[in-house]
């Protein structure tokens, strides 16, 4: 089980900061193959939900309240280390970003932009696609909802 952390930009401090950026980088950009703007000026306007297992960060998303990001609120930058991904990190770090999107804004509509390959997994979460899929930084993405 991951020991889930909920944070301001504000409230984190250079470690942490550095960890989700990091992590961030090794599974967007190198694992993936996909040369973009991760540090998006977006992540000051974020709640980080950081997934910690032994001390390590092993899972992180950030939330968005309406408005920042999507009219909906909305949850994005989901990751899971690659060598921890047969722990089912993914369903544990996003269940918490549900509940945080919850406790901090109370919304329970939720708007997602996910890879396509991943719908599944989201469709498993109580996401559903609406609209067509599009290329994002290369990769398919569709528009996922959950209310």
């Amino acid at each position: 089980m991951l020991e889930i952390v909920t944070k301001t930009f504000k409230e984190l401090n250079t470690t942490e900061l550095y960890d989700f950026l990091q992590l961030r980088s090794e599974v967007f950009v190198v694992e993936q193959d996909c040369v973009y703007q991760d540090i998006d000026g977006k992540d000051q306007k974020a709640l980080h939900v950081l997934g910690y297992k032994d001390d390590r960060l092993v899972a992180y998303t950030r939330i968005f309240k309406p408005g920042d990001y999507f009219n909906e609120a909305s949850i994005g930058r989901v990751v899971v280390k690659e060598n921890e991904r047969q722990h089912k990190y993914g369903y544990d770090i996003m269940d918490a970003s549900v509940e945080a999107i919850k406790d901090y804004y109370n919304q329970s509509e939720i708007r997602i932009s996910a890879q396509t390959y991943l719908k599944n997994f989201y469709n498993n979460l109580g996401f559903i696609e609406v609209g067509e899929e599009y290329l994002e930084d290369g990769i398919p993405h569709i528009n996922m909802i959950k209310s």
